[in-house]
């Protein structure tokens, strides 16, 4: 396979504090004219409260390559694991589990 001369290599540097990553149960996206945000948040039961744990601000043409990435990957994911449910889930109780008196 060729590689094409004009392309660039790029070494990522992936930062000890961000190798653990974030988890995030609920993603709000929101657009300009110019850019796309993607707040990242953490939903808890039991907690009225969110906060947006992640914020991520990439161009239209960015988000476009984002969005054909993700379906190529759970594309793939469904190969190799089986079908992910697209169906929509009710929003979670935010007082669902045990209650605990001390």
């Amino acid at each position: 396979m060729e590689e094409n001369p004009n392309q660039q290599q790029i070494n990522i540097e992936l930062p000890e504090e961000q190798a653990e990553g974030i988890y995030s149960n609920l993603a709000i996206i929101s657009h300009s004219p110019q850019e796309f945000v993607i707040d990242f948040i953490r939903v808890m039961p039991g907690l009225p409260k969110a906060k947006v744990k992640a914020r991520v601000v990439i161009t239209p043409e960015h988000a476009k390559r984002l969005m054909k990435a993700l379906i190529e990957n759970v594309k793939k994911y469904e190969q190799q694991f089986g079908h992910i449910s697209d169906k929509e889930q009710p929003m979670m109780p935010m007082n669902f589990g045990p209650t605990a008196q001390a």
